[in-house]
């Protein structure tokens, strides 16, 4: 092979490296924008399908307007979240997306960069860690998804004025955890009906976990009026449960939140009668519009959705019943 046949061949097992470490699990994910452009490190807490959207979102956003972005997913651990947000500090990047593996490490993630501006997003830290120009959340209001499953469960079941709730929620160290969980309580409670919560544990996002836990409340023999749950994920795993049980899904109302491909096929089937979407590509955008104006403004008061307090960005959820799955279908 001559001298040219020998440096294309080096070219393309380096560009097939290249591709390969961009698509490897656990990896970085990196775009480049303009020169002098603003540097974006983004922290994600753990990759999953509803993450995957918001990481894809923010990188082509961050492309479009010409900053520079790198991902990294700390895969659940925060001693490897906190290296990472220190490394990005060493690194000069301008400004950190951080989607925290628990909400109690705010302050040391705060601590890790110095004076570097967060935008946390998907688990939002205590109102108290946040600060207008400084540290802000981009998401959506969890407490009104948890309402809106509250209100279809009153309007479905709304000749019985006493009902048992089964409650399966996401991790304690999740923010969307107790805000869904508290929403949800609330809407039910202000109703003035009797409201019994017959179940009520964590399966941790996880179908598996769920499907576990709702087979061991059938055990107990109580009656559920409607199940509850903090995500789809977990709404399946109920549905699941059902199923092999010989219960039939569409006389017990299952809710789930965020609206995935999965949970929608539930819905168009009969299985699950209610979700709630959750915009991971509109939390993406607004994450990384809101990063750029904290460097260049210091303020996020010009994004839509912002709060009067300049400490929150939020992106509207969505209901969705059989009537507009359609709509969300993936």
């Amino acid at each position: 092979m001559g001298r040219k046949g020998c440096l294309n061949r080096y070219v393309s097992m380096w560009l097939v490296a290249v591709l390969l470490i961009c698509v490897l699990p656990g990896c970085g994910q990196a775009t480049q924008g303009g020169k002098g452009g603003v540097k974006i490190f983004f922290s994600l807490n753990e990759m999953d399908t509803f993450r995957q959207t918001l990481v894809d979102s923010a990188a082509e956003q961050a492309a479009a307007v010409g900053a520079q972005f790198v991902m990294e997913d700390a895969q659940g651990s925060i001693e490897r979240q906190v290296e990472q947000l220190k490394n990005a500090a060493a690194g000069g990047y301008d400004v950190i997306i951080c989607s925290p593996v628990s909400v109690d490490t705010a302050v040391q993630l705060k601590m890790s960069v110095g004076d570097i501006p967060i935008v946390f997003v998907n688990s939002c830290p205590d109102e108290k860690y946040l600060q207008a120009g400084k540290y802000v959340y981009v998401g959506s209001s969890e407490q009104v998804a948890g309402a809106f499953q509250a209100e279809y469960v009153l309007n479905k079941l709304s000749g019985r004025q006493e009902l048992n709730v089964v409650l399966i929620k996401g991790p304690a160290t999740h923010s969307a955890t107790e805000g869904r969980t508290t929403g949800a309580k609330r809407a039910l409670e202000e109703s003035g009906r009797q409201i019994n919560y017959v179940f009520e544990d964590s399966a941790n996002w996880d179908t598996g976990q769920a499907q576990k836990l709702f087979e061991l409340f059938l055990k107990t023999g109580v009656t559920a009026d409607c199940v509850i749950c903090n995500n789809d994920s977990m709404a399946l795993g109920v549905m699941e449960a059902c199923k092999n049980n010989g219960i039939n899904c569409a006389e017990l109302p299952i809710l789930g939140v965020d609206a995935t491909a999965d949970g929608c096929a539930a819905i168009r089937s009969g299985d699950m009668a209610f979700t709630v979407y959750q915009s991971g590509s509109g939390q993406g955008h607004a994450a990384v519009d809101a990063a750029i104006q904290l460097v260049e403004r210091g303020s996020v008061k010009d994004i839509e959705g912002s709060t009067e307090d300049g400490r929150y960005v939020w992106v509207d959820f969505e209901r969705v019943d059989s009537s507009n799955v359609s709509q969300y279908s993936k």
